[in-house]
């Protein structure tokens, strides 16, 4: 059983006027580190809410970029059914269904047009996996769009680790016959406030190239599913373990016995997914990744996050991403779906790590 206390901590966002605080849940991996194991029990908890309701309909699941990605995912792998994510990303020659995910700091959000047109007359029903529901207006804004591009009858549901929505919009969501779950039911009522009574006196490392670990592996495996695509879930599964093994068989973790899996922005199952298999090896593992979004950083005990480390992108050289309280580990492995030319987003990552008295790296990509 998950409640608020448990999994809620707050944090402030930076320069969003719209929704100010960050509802930070401590076992998602996200933003704060976690064990492997905390991460997928809480998603498969998810999953076995919703695995017997819809047995004799066809499902297509979609995870929310972000944050949602590695919860879509583990949930679609228990259901065994198809998947897709929605992404802020560019995929070159694809067309697009886009809406807003209007509370957020990058607020346009899409989904590949093409995959949805060529699955659409297949499915039943359409199951959203989100991390969080506030109002609830970002799901009916992709309903709303899919339900103008598509004639068919689809019907939805949403299935959320967090759900803070007031009655108003519960009310709202059960008159379009939207079915709502969630494990933990939270009350958003104190959360700005919360936010605001934190003192923004965190530490913000500027990461850049001038000092790198001194040891770092370079390993290219080959190219994994990508989820902002649709794929089976069950096939995806697949992928990741081959992931794990073509690790496995490269990486000496002897000796190594702290370790931290980092994913990078969207692409967090298949780390996730790698940091769970090193961790029934009996290695003490951490997991997180990271983000877009920019969160204020306090020192204060009791506030989620201390230091923020500022990078490049490795999917964008213009777009600052962050990682935030970083530990320090015996071996750091990232695993990553970003092109390999990103060189200045691989260093300022690099650079962080090692500043954070990371000197054994092993940088996985495709």
């Amino acid at each position: 059983m998950y409640n608020e206390q448990d999994l809620v901590r707050i944090a402030k966002r930076e320069n969003n006027t719209k929704r100010t605080y960050l509802v930070a849940n401590r076992f998602q991996g996200k933003y704060i580190a976690v064990k492997p194991f905390q991460a997928l029990e809480m998603f498969r908890a998810l999953a076995d809410i919703v695995k017997d309701r819809y047995s004799h309909e066809k499902l297509l699941l979609i995870g929310f970029a972000e944050a949602a990605t590695a919860v879509g995912a583990a949930v679609a792998i228990a259901l065994k059914t198809a998947y897709i994510q929605t992404t802020r990303e560019q995929i070159p020659d694809v067309e697009y269904l886009y809406f807003l995910e209007e509370h957020s700091h990058a607020k346009e959000q899409k989904l590949v047009k093409d995959d949805m047109d060529s699955i659409i007359g297949e499915i039943d029903r359409i199951l959203f996996i989100e991390d969080e529901l506030t109002t609830g207006n970002t799901i009916l804004n992709i309903v709303n769009l899919i339900q103008k591009q598509y004639s068919n009858k689809i019907q939805f549901s949403v299935a959320s680790l967090l759900n803070g929505m007031e009655d108003t919009a519960l009310t709202t969501f059960r008159d379009r016959n939207i079915d709502l779950f969630w494990l933990a039911k939270i009350n958003l009522v104190p959360y700005a406030a919360e936010a605001a009574s934190y003192k923004t006196d965190g530490t913000i490392v500027l990461a850049d190239s001038e000092r790198t670990p001194s040891q770092v592996q370079y390993i290219k495996i080959n190219k994994m599913p990508d989820t902002r695509r649709l794929v089976d879930a069950v096939s995806y599964a697949d992928s990741c373990e081959k992931l794990y093994q073509d690790i496995a068989a490269q990486v000496d973790l002897k000796g190594r016995d702290q370790i931290l899996v980092l994913g990078t922005e969207e692409f967090m199952y298949p780390a996730l997914f790698v940091a769970e298999r090193i961790e029934a090896q009996g290695k003490t593992v951490q997991f997180h990744a990271t983000a877009r979004m920019p969160v204020v950083v306090s020192r204060e005990e009791h506030y989620p996050f201390h230091i923020r480390y500022e990078l490049i992108s490795l999917y964008d050289n213009s777009r600052t991403t962050y990682l935030y309280d970083v530990g320090q580990y015996d071996k750091v492995i990232v695993i990553t779906d970003a092109k390999t030319d990103m060189a200045e987003g691989t260093a300022t990552l690099l650079n962080a790590l090692s500043l954070a008295g990371n000197e054994n790296i092993v940088l996985v990509s495709q």
